[in-house]
C-alpha cells in the first residue's frame, strides 16, 4: 500500500474522471485515490466503480446522496486514517488542481516537517485561469476577509488543494467539522493553526472548469462569511495560535527496541477522531 492517499469527491464528473486518474497513476511519487461519489446523476459512480477493477490503488466510496463537499471530505479522511495513510490530499475532480503538483507538496512536507501544505493561487502572484474578473475579486476578498478577522496569515485560506499530515488529522475531533464549501476549507486550516500545527503555503496555478458546471453558490459564500466569525470566538477572540507547535517524531529505532508508542502510558496518547463508516456510505477497494 501507498502512504498517500488522494481524495476526490465527485458529483457528475464522469468524463473528467478517467484521465484524472491516469494522471495520478503516472506520478514519478506513487499515490493512491479515494474517489467519493454523491449518487451522480451522470454514472461517474459507475465509472469509478470500473476503474477501481482495473487499478488495484483506485478505491471508491459511494455515498447515497449528494450532502456537500465537506461531508466528502471527512469521510474520505476518516477512511485514510482507519487504512494508514501518513499523508492525505485534497483535490478537485475537475482538474482545476494540477495532479502533477503532488511531488511538489510531498517534498515540502517532508522538508520542512510540515502537518499542512497549502496550495496557494496567490503566493507571490496571481496564478487563476479561466475566471471571471468578478470571481477573482471575491477570492481575493475573502482571503482579505478572513485574514483580517482570524489573524491567520495565509495568502489563500479558501483554497482546496491540501496535503494533510497523518497527526493533523489525528488531531482533529472530525465529526465536528460541520461546514462545507469555501468553510469547510477556512475551518479545517483554522482548527490546525490554532494548535500551533505547522502549515505552509507551496504556489499553484489553479484553472477554474472547462467541463461540467461549477458547484460555487450564494449559500457557500454566505456560510463562509459566518463561520469566519464563529472560529474566532472559538480562538476566544485572539488572532494567533493558542497551542504549540507539535514536537517533530523521534528518529526511528533499531529493530528489536521497545517503540516509545510500546511504553507511552495510555493516557498520554493523542486524542483524535476515531474513524467510522457512515450508515449511508459503501467503498469499494
Amino acid at each position: 500500500m501507498n502512504k498517500t492517499l488522494v481524495v476526490v469527491p465527485t458529483y457528475n464528473e464522469r468524463e473528467n474522471l478517467p484521465p484524472l486518474s491516469q494522471r495520478l497513476l503516472a506520478l514519478p511519487a506513487p499515490v493512491d485515490m479515494l474517489v467519493v461519489d454523491d449518487n451522480s446523476p451522470d454514472g461517474t459512480g459507475k465509472v469509478a466503480d470500473e476503474l477501481a477493477a482495473k487499478h488495484p490503488s483506485i478505491h471508491v466510496m459511494h455515498r447515497n446522496e449528494k450532502n456537500g463537499l465537506g461531508r466528502a471530505y471527512i469521510a474520505g479522511f476518516k477512511w485514510a486514517l482507519e487504512h494508514g495513510y501518513e499523508f492525505v490530499f485534497e483535490l478537485d475532480g475537475d482538474f482545476s488542481h494540477n495532479p502533477d503538483d503532488i511531488p511538489m507538496f510531498l517534498e515540502t512536507a517532508r522538508a520542512k516537517e510540515a502537518d499542512l501544505v497549502l496550495g496557494s493561487r496567490y503566493l507571490n502572484g496571481i496564478r487563476v485561469i479561466n475566471w471571471p474578473l468578478s470571481r477573482l475579486m471575491l477570492s481575493k476578498a475573502a482571503a482579505k476577509y478572513v485574514r483580517i478577522i482570524t489573524g491567520m496569515p495565509f495568502t489563500d485560506p479558501t483554497g482546496g488543494y491540501k496535503c494533510f499530515r497523518r497527526r493533523a488529522l489525528e488531531a482533529l475531533n472530525l465529526d465536528d467539522v460541520r461546514s462545507n464549501g469555501y468553510s469547510f476549507q477556512i475551518e479545517m486550516t483554522h482548527k490546525l493553526w490554532r494548535q500551533g500545527m505547522i502549515i505552509l503555503e507551496v504556489p499553484i496555478v489553479f484553472t477554474d472548469r472547462f467541463q461540467g458546471r461549477s458547484k460555487m453558490s450564494g449559500h457557500i459564500v454566505r456560510e463562509a462569511l459566518l463561520m469566519v466569525w464563529r472560529l474566532w470566538f472559538q480562538n476566544k477572540l485572539r488572532r494567533r495560535p493558542t497551542g504549540r507547535p507539535p514536537v517533530p517524531p523521534p528518529p526511528a529505532k533499531p529493530e528489536g527496541t521497545q517503540s516509545e508508542a510500546a511504553t507511552q502510558p495510555p493516557g498520554d496518547k493523542l486524542q483524535g477522531s476515531q474513524p467510522s463508516r457512515a450508515p449511508n456510505q459503501t467503498v469499494r477497494r
